[in-house]
């Protein structure tokens, strides 16, 4: 299975420790299509629908048909983490166009690219 950039899964952030976020969560892909054909682990970003949590570089995702999303949630740009294939529980949606360049925008503020 390949996994694309804004692509949202279901994903098993369990086991975790101290500020990592934990449970079955979902979680947005931010490698290309073309590293995850030939890598054994996924890199994404965790979400949360608590939007109280809302810090500074987060990026807001309100829910959508595209998404598919049950609630808005909160895309914690700072957290991200890459976990093996089969910590994918299922696909979830995408995120649109503007999210996309967003969180694309965020990782080169990140990675100083």
């Amino acid at each position: 299975m390949a996994f694309a950039f804004g692509e949202i899964y279901f994903v098993t952030f369990d086991p975790s420790v101290g500020h990592e976020y934990k449970g079955k969560r979902p979680g947005m892909v931010i490698q290309e299509e073309v590293i995850s054909k030939i890598s054994p682990l996924v890199t994404v970003i965790p979400l949360t629908s608590q939007l109280n949590q809302l810090m500074p570089a987060d990026i807001l995702i309100p829910k959508d048909h595209l998404n598919n999303l049950t609630t808005h949630s909160v895309l914690k740009v700072r957290n991200i983490q890459s976990f093996d294939r089969s910590r994918f529980l299922h696909r979830i949606g995408r995120a649109g166009s503007p999210i996309v360049r967003q969180v694309r925008g965020y990782l080169r503020r990140h990675f100083g690219m």
